[in-house]
């Protein structure tokens, strides 16, 4: 068998099938207008024929790859696998592919960006900790757009769109003071991330707001992980013995949960009889029966969409550097069952 590949093109695919070339084109790509009688004609006669579009003589054709680079952080948090696989989804329905890289362990978003750049993408989605203003620069130079996702660089204009963190915090403070707490510990995460201090802030300004005393809220810092909240609340309140405050706010759900699982299985405390807790996020795995976890959603379909929104604007702009836009999306009140009492109406906890 000759291992040759057959040198087919879409005119080819239109002769067989009796269409134009332009119909070829539509059946290949996602969302193209064409019927489905025709466009099963098509496919049948690219079957027969072994045809496979050429993405990359396309890009030359274009200036563009159709490839966008998607850098993930924190995969240990569902909540980005989640959006990662939100990405994917709305990407391939635009005919667009994604290009994922990881920040491991020991490396920066800096270095992640630089492994990006030995490929051609048409731009890059960071949902990652900050990127160096160099960095930046390098990419805006090679007009290649950075859309930061759910954070934001201080001082730099740089297409944002993000959940208002810091109204999240608030509102979950007016939740938990209204259900009865007046002492508290907030699970802080990542030092260098502006989503965790946003939601952090905003959390202690609406106590402190409400005359709730700096000595009433146990700061404790846990790296945004569930492994390290679980670790830091075993220490602070099974090791050293601290009492218990009445609630218990984690800025990402995973370390809430950690949370629920050393309260319950280190002290055998009861949720939320005892101790109440809530988190931020609302991922999938919050509302399952062990945890049933009282939490503010991030509307990851509507993100992910406007973050599309911009990336076409980005694309479009005739200077990459000078595109600046911000969409900032409020979060929701999601009401389980780890904070007793009844649902506030929304109003009754906005800032």
């Amino acid at each position: 068998m000759s291992k040759n590949r057959p040198n087919v093109t879409s005119r080819d695919v239109a002769k067989r099938a009796g269409v134009s070339q332009a119909s070829v084109s539509r059946a290949f790509t996602p969302g193209g207008i064409i019927s489905d009688a025709k466009k099963a004609r098509i496919l049948a006669a690219a079957d027969e024929l072994k045809y496979v579009p050429n993405s990359i003589a396309s890009s030359l054709i274009t200036a563009r790859t159709n490839t966008v680079a998607l850098i993930i952080g924190d995969t240990g948090n569902p909540f980005y696998v989640h959006v990662l696989r939100a990405f994917i989804s709305a990407l391939q329905k635009r005919g667009q592919q994604v290009l994922t890289f990881t920040i491991d362990t020991g490396s920066t978003t800096d270095d992640a960006i630089r492994r990006v750049l030995q490929y051609r993408v048409d731009a890059v989605i960071l949902t990652a900790a900050q990127v160096s203003t160099s960095m930046l620069a390098l990419c805006q130079e090679q007009a290649i757009p950075i859309i930061l996702f759910n954070r934001y660089i201080p001082g730099e204009s740089v297409p944002v769109v993000r959940c208002d963190n810091a109204a999240g915090g608030r509102i979950m403070a007016d939740v938990l003071r209204g259900a009865g707490a007046r002492s508290f510990a907030l699970l802080k995460g990542d030092p260098r991330g502006t989503t965790s201090a946003d939601r952090a802030q905003g959390f202690l300004d609406r106590l402190y707001e409400n005359d709730i005393k700096e000595a009433a809220v146990d700061q404790i810092e846990c790296g945004s992980t569930y492994d390290g909240a679980r670790q830091a609340v075993e220490r602070v309140y099974v090791n050293q013995g601290r009492a218990l405050p009445d609630a218990v706010f984690g800025v990402n759900d995973v370390m809430a949960m950690a949370a629920i699982d050393v309260l319950r299985f280190g002290l055998g405390k009861l949720i939320p009889d005892d101790i109440m807790v809530a988190g931020f996020d609302s991922i999938p795995e919050s509302a399952r029966a062990p945890y049933q976890l009282t939490t503010l959603l991030q509307p990851i379909d509507t993100m992910v969409a406007d973050t599309l929104a911009l990336l076409d604007e980005s694309l479009a702009a005739s200077d990459v550097a000078a595109f600046s836009a911000e969409k900032i999306i409020p979060s929701q009140l999601i009401w389980r069952k780890t904070v007793p009492g009844a649902e506030p109406r929304l109003t009754d906890t906005l800032p």
